[in-house]
């Protein structure tokens, strides 16, 4: 294995675009030398910070929408499902925080595992999901605020939305405001930020036990009457409930909040996985028992779309459980509104630090430990659109961020497992050191080689006896695995085809699966291809050994991702399936968005980036070229 410099007039031509295609390191004691945030946080932080994110006000709303149209007595079990695949999601993430925690989240992992152009696109469309999801949820307070006071014309003159006459523009003073605060407390620290966090997200769980708690104590009083219809516990069939798991699963968006706080972890390959399965186990058993509760109350045909659980009260002549139920709304849209501007600084600072984007956002305050500068412009950018935008319509945007980085880092633990990277980005002040390395080890090859052949001079055919004696039984487990029969280039060319193979195949089934619009020969034949491209590539990755480099990829001793290939791939699928299905006006949107993060890359990231003139060595002299290194400026 050889060296190779990754330059704008070698790798970073236009013509090669091999500049796409450029890994970063996993992050190591001996290159940080940069600022690190505070390290504070622990498991119970953690599942703060990620079912604050995850509860938003939407399950007020949900279980009514969904249980009419969809799932009826069943939505317990479509809230099941949609938690098991996204648990699919979390097993992918929870490898990758343990082994890569660094902040960035999805866009540090597929910058180490998939290069620099993907990692762009990804860190591009996260910055348009945290954006605009928190001026959306911050939109939504006022409503519940006012609730609260009443009514809106109760609410203060300050705090009420204001119609600019002639133009169709609904100011909302209240969102802007809450916007700022929460800017500003994410200033102080991220200690300071989760312990707030930890409070207001427990209001809103007591907000909801109470539900599962005087409904269930109603439900058992008054005979569960939701659950004794004719039509029985699936009005809407098998398929209604499938549907349903769909439109929930974005109940789930939220817990990828905990892997961008990786670095201000404590015991990261510890604490980080278990902050995400608890918080999504948490957040799955709430919303399983609110929705069984609820739609055992009242007959699913008559839930109030709008108001499902206040309805579902005020039906048992219990109206004053509706201040408990407003109250736990609005603090649940202030917990969201913490967990969506609480990960964009971090993916901010993390491009920043790899020089994708300016310096600015990549500066750390030394009295908090947390990027400032990066906090206050995300605030200031979502105050303004929460201000003077009705952000609403643009609210599916949001899901293909989540949606795009959950399928990359499900692809990244593929690559991980059987193609881990095995070079590595030095910088060039090592050169000298790279090339002592180097040339000891081309004439250690050398030496090698020459012994071999020595070796083997009087070695021949006609040695052998005639007739020998041999067991001929067959052992057909060993010729199965495909990897004895490549080499380790011809190995890692192929499975990186299967790979991309079988993402093709994802998209190609979702596709056909979800347009009803295509001939029905058509569709079986599209389904055809992308069925088989998934299963033999499930087959291939299944009897083909992964890398025993993985052992030694990253931070070692946390989390190991399980049902490897298996799990991984039918994540990829149910990702592509719900991207599949977001509609076009959705993507017309996020592409125009891609496009404008396009040319920002061309004319700013690509020529500042700090791989530009990085050295790719073989991951196993590292460690020789930095003590060469060492001894030489000693």
């Amino acid at each position: 294995m050889g060296v190779s410099v990754d330059s704008q007039s070698q790798k970073g031509s236009w013509g090669s675009l091999k500049f796409l295609t450029r890994r970063k390191q996993v992050d190591s004691p001996r290159r940080n030398t940069k600022p690190l945030l505070a390290k504070e946080l622990t498991v119970p932080h953690l599942i703060a910070v990620g079912v604050g994110s995850t509860i938003g006000a939407g399950v007020y709303v949900l279980v009514g929408a969904v249980a009419r149209e969809h799932a009826g007595p069943a939505l317990a079990i479509s809230f099941l499902i949609a938690g098991l695949a996204a648990a699919l999601s979390a097993f992918c993430y929870a490898e990758l925080a343990s082994r890569c925690p660094s902040a960035g989240s999805a866009y540090h992992y597929s910058y180490i595992c998939l290069g620099e152009g993907v990692a762009w696109l990804i860190g591009w469309a996260l910055i348009l999901e945290y954006t605009i999801g928190s001026a959306a949820v911050a939109r939504g307070i006022t409503p519940n605020l006012a609730a609260l006071f009443g009514g809106a014309d109760n609410l203060p003159i300050f705090l009420a939305r204001q119609r600019i006459p002639g133009v169709d523009i609904v100011m909302d003073p209240c969102a802007a405001i809450l916007v700022l605060l929460v800017t500003g407390l994410l200033c102080l620290g991220i200690k300071e930020s989760t312990v707030v966090q930890g409070i207001v997200t427990t209001v809103n769980v007591c907000a909801l036990l109470f539900v599962v708690a005087a409904g269930g104590y109603v439900g058992f009083k008054s005979g569960w009457v939701g659950y004794e219809l004719p039509m029985g516990f699936f009005p809407f069939g098998v398929d209604g409930m499938l549907a349903g798991s769909a439109t929930v699963f974005f109940a789930y968006i939220g817990f990828d909040a905990v892997a961008s706080t990786a670095e201000e972890v404590k015991n990261p390959q510890r604490d980080l996985p278990l902050g995400i399965a608890g918080a999504l186990f948490l957040c799955c058993g709430i919303y399983m028992m609110v929705s069984i509760v609820v739609v055992g109350l009242v007959p699913y045909y008559a839930i109030d779309p709008d108001t499902p659980i206040s309805s579902a009260f005020a039906e048992q002549g219990m109206q004053w459980a509706a201040y408990i139920i407003n109250a736990g709304a609005f603090t649940a849209l202030c917990s969201a509104l913490l967990g969506g501007i609480l990960p964009q600084p971090r993916i901010l600072m993390s491009m920043a630090r790899d020089g994708l984007l300016p310096p600015f956002f990549s500066d750390i305050s030394k009295q908090t430990q947390v990027p400032v500068k990066g906090t206050i412009a995300t605030g200031v950018v979502a105050a303004i659109l929460a201000f003077s935008m009705e952000v609403s319509q643009l609210a599916g945007m949001v899901s293909v961020g989540t949606l795009l980085a959950f399928t990359v880092v499900a692809m990244s633990v593929l690559i991980l497992r059987y193609i881990p990277p095995d070079e590595v980005p030095l910088p060039p002040s090592l050169q000298d050191s790279i090339a002592s390395v180097l040339k000891r080890y081309s004439l250690s090859s050398a030496e090698t080689i020459v012994e071999y052949e020595d070796a083997n001079v009087d070695s021949s055919e006609d040695r052998k006896p005639l007739i020998v004696k041999k067991d001929v039984s067959i052992d057909f487990s060993k010729h199965l695995a495909v990897g004895n029969y490549l080499n380790e280039g011809n190995r890692r060319r192929v499975v990186g085809w299967i790979i991309a193979f079988i993402h093709l195949g994802a998209f190609v089934l979702a596709y056909a699966a979800s347009d009803l619009t295509l001939l029905s020969s058509v569709r079986f034949a599209l389904c055809g291809v992308g069925g088989a491209l998934l299963l033999c590539g499930l087959v291939f990755l299944t009897y083909i050994d992964q890398d025993d480099a993985r052992h030694d990829f990253g931070h070692s001793g946390g989390f190991i991702c399980p049902f490897v290939p298996l799990l991984p791939i039918a994540c990829i699928l149910i990702n592509s399936y719900l991207l599949v299905n977001l509609g076009y006006g959705t993507w017309l949107r996020v592409s125009l968005w891609l496009a404008t993060g396009l040319l920002v890359y061309v004319f700013y990231g690509r020529t500042h980036s700090s791989l530009k003139d990085a050295i790719y060595v073989p991951a196993k002299q590292v460690d020789e070229i930095y003590q060469t290194y060492r001894s030489c400026h000693a």
